[in-house]
């Protein structure tokens, strides 16, 4: 995706998805009301905590009529911005699941689960999204304790071949999260069948 944007000539891309400080983007004002999903595409984990203080200070702070959203596979790192974080903000980090398939080099989801639990912030979302195979009981606990203020669930949009559970076993997950939050329903099929590496 980076090499087709690179290609295309995408602005902000030049450096791939490696992070990159653009202070010329600072002076712009976002609309009251909008949505300004920071990082997209990308995880803010991986800027180094000056960035993220100055994406704060400069931006945020600067557009308090606007809502940021940042997001990670990595939640430990928003203990470090409690000390400067504005109201404006939506703290958000993706669990696919309550297993550990060891899919990706992100922290273990029972890991994300504990340090996002424990992020004091009114504005959390989670992001079950590629949904793989859960415990339901499990999932739906975890998503009371950390109190998020929206949950999106979908499938894997690119067939990557995951340990996917059933459309039902999803439905009966919405089902059970609407009775304390509100549930973003994204890409909703049946599941694909896996190898055996599952």
């Amino acid at each position: 995706m980076a090499k087709r944007l690179q290609a295309a000539g995408a602005k902000g891309y030049t450096t791939g998805f490696e992070p990159t400080f653009s202070p010329e983007l600072l002076n712009r004002n976002f609309n009251e009301c909008e949505i300004v999903f920071v990082g997209s595409m990308g995880d803010v984990s991986f800027f180094p905590l000056n960035v993220h203080k100055q994406i704060i200070e400069k931006v945020v702070m600067k557009n308090p009529k606007t809502l940021f959203f940042f997001e990670t596979k990595n939640p430990s790192i928003y203990a470090q911005w409690m000390p400067f974080l504005p109201e404006n903000v939506i703290l958000s980090t993706t669990i696919e699941t309550n297993r550990d398939y060891h899919l990706s080099k992100a922290p273990k989801t029972e890991l994300r689960y504990l340090a996002f639990k424990n992020i004091l912030w009114p504005k959390k979302h989670v992001s079950i999204e590629p949904i793989m195979d859960f415990d339901l009981d499990v999932l739906v606990d975890w998503m009371r304790k950390i109190a998020p203020l929206m949950v999106s669930i979908g499938y894997d949009n690119h067939f990557c071949n995951l340990p996917e559970p059933s459309l039902g076993k999803t439905m009966k997950l919405i089902a059970e999260l609407e009775k304390f939050t509100r549930v973003e329903k994204k890409t909703l099929r049946e599941a694909t069948k896996v190898n055996e590496r599952f």
